[in-house]
C-alpha cells in the first residue's frame, strides 16, 4: 500500500490521493464526482417525487404491522442520522418502531445522553442489546493484532447481527436504516474499510489472533441477511432519509430545539472507540483522514463549500490535549499495557488482502444488486 504516485487533491471536493484508486480528469476533478453525478444523483429525488414514494412505503409498513405491537424496526445509535430518522418517521409519518440500541461497550456519554433525550421526549421503549464484553474485547483485540486498518468490524458486526435477529425474532418485515445519501454519497475505500461481513476474512482473522470461543457473538454474513431474509423471509431494509431533503445541520437544528439533542464533532463519533480509531488511529497509522470522505460527500450535495471543508482540514482530526488520555482509556478498556497498544500502532501494515477473504464474490454480488435491486455500497440506496 506504500504509495510513490505525485500528490494530488480533487478541484471539487477535498479528496487526494490518500483515498486508494483514486484518479483524476484533465480538470482535475477526481473520479468519485463523476461516480456521483452519473450513478446517484440521477436517482436520487427529495422532492415531491420522493416524498411520494415515501408515503406509499409508510403505507406497505403501517399495513404489514396491522394487529401487531411494531410495524418497523430502527436501530439507534444517537448520532445525528439515526436520531433524525426517528424523529421523523415518528412524528411526520406516525410508524411505531420497536427501537433498539446495541452496548458494544463504547457509547461515549454525549450518546447515552442524546438516546434517552429521544427516548424520553418521544414515550418511546428502547431495547438494548448487551454485546458479551469478552467476546467483544478479544475480536478487537484480534483486529489489533492483525494490522489492518477495518478495526471497526466487530462494532459494526455487532450492530448488523442484532438489527437482523431483532427483526426476525418479533416477525417484522420493515427495517428503517439512517444511512443516506446526504452525508455518505462517497464511499469508503475498501482498501481501508472493507466489507464487515465477510465471514471468511473474519474467521481467518480470529483463526490467527483470537483467544476466546465466539460462543453468543451475533455474525451475521452478507448471504443470510442480503439474501436468505431478504428474498426468502421477506425483510426489507429502507433508508427513508434517501426520499426527503435531508440538510444535516438543519436536521441537528431541530433536535437541539426539540428534545436537547447535542452534536459531536465528528461524524460515528458517538462510539469512543470509534472517535479513536477514525479520529487518530487511521490518520496516524495509515495516512487516512475520513474527514475528507465525509466532508466531501457534503460538498457534493451542496451542504458545505470546498474551502469550508479546507478550514476544517487545516486542523488535526483528534484533539491533542486529550488523545494520551484516550489512548489510555483504549489500552485499559481492552486489558493490555499502553505498551502493547503501541505496539499494535509500530507494527508491520497489513490489509484485507493479507487475509482470506471473498471479495471477488462480494463485488460480483454488489454488480448484480446495484443494477437488478437498486441497492449500492454505503449510503446509496
Amino acid at each position: 500500500m506504500t504509495s510513490t504516485i505525485q500528490y494530488q487533491i480533487c478541484t471539487k471536493t477535498v479528496l487526494d490521493t490518500t483515498y486508494p484508486g483514486i484518479t483524476f480528469d484533465v480538470k482535475g476533478v477526481c473520479n468519485l464526482v463523476a461516480d456521483f453525478e452519473s450513478n446517484v444523483r440521477l436517482h436520487w429525488h427529495t422532492g415531491p417525487e420522493g416524498r411520494q414514494k415515501l408515503e406509499l412505503i409508510v403505507e406497505k409498513i403501517k399495513n404489514s404491522g396491522r394487529g401487531r405491537e411494531y410495524d418497523c424496526i430502527m436501530g439507534l445509535s444517537g448520532g445525528a442520522d439515526s436520531s433524525y430518522m426517528l424523529h421523523m418517521m415518528i412524528k411526520e409519518f406516525d410508524l411505531r418502531p420497536l427501537v433498539f440500541h446495541v452496548d458494544g461497550g463504547w457509547n461515549s456519554e454525549l450518546a447515552v445522553h442524546n438516546i434517552n433525550k429521544l427516548i424520553d421526549k418521544l414515550g418511546l421503549d428502547l431495547y438494548t442489546e448487551v454485546i458479551n464484553w469478552e467476546e467483544m474485547r478479544d475480536f478487537q483485540l484480534a483486529m489489533f493484532k492483525s494490522g489492518v486498518p477495518h478495526l471497526d468490524i466487530p462494532q459494526d458486526m455487532a450492530f448488523v447481527g442484532v438489527l437482523y435477529k431483532f427483526a426476525r425474532k418479533h416477525g417484522i418485515n420493515y427495517i428503517l436504516n439512517g444511512g443516506n445519501i446526504s452525508t455518505e454519497c462517497v464511499p469508503r475505500p475498501l482498501d481501508i474499510i472493507y466489507w464487515g461481513t465477510d465471514m471468511a476474512q473474519i474467521r481467518d482473522i480470529l483463526a490467527h489472533h483470537g483467544t476466546v470461543p465466539m460462543q453468543t457473538y451475533p455474525f451475521s454474513s452478507i448471504f443470510y441477511h442480503k439474501i436468505y431474509l431478504r428474498y426468502l423471509r421477506g425483510v426489507k431494509v429502507i433508508k427513508p432519509l434517501n426520499f426527503v431533503r435531508y440538510i444535516k445541520q438543519e436536521a441537528m437544528a431541530v433536535m437541539e430545539r426539540e428534545y436537547g439533542w447535542k452534536p459531536y464533532p465528528q461524524k460515528h463519533f458517538e462510539s469512543r472507540f470509534t472517535r479513536f480509531f477514525e479520529g487518530y488511529w487511521l490518520p496516524t497509522r495509515f495516512d487516512f483522514d475520513m474527514r475528507r470522505v465525509d466532508l466531501s460527500s457534503l460538498i457534493l450535495t451542496g451542504q458545505l463549500d470546498r474551502d469550508e471543508a479546507l478550514a476544517k482540514l487545516a486542523g488535526l482530526p483528534y484533539d491533542p490535549g486529550s488523545i494520551q488520555q484516550d489512548f489510555d482509556y483504549i489500552a485499559i478498556k481492552l486489558g493490555i499495557s499502553r505498551e502493547e497498544l503501541v505496539g499494535y500502532h509500530e507494527m508491520p501494515k497489513k490489509y484485507y488482502g493479507h487475509y482470506r477473504n471473498q471479495r471477488r464474490i462480494f463485488e460480483i454480488g454488489d454488480w448484480v444488486l446495484t443494477r437488478f435491486a437498486g441497492t449500492r455500497r454505503g449510503g446509496a440506496f
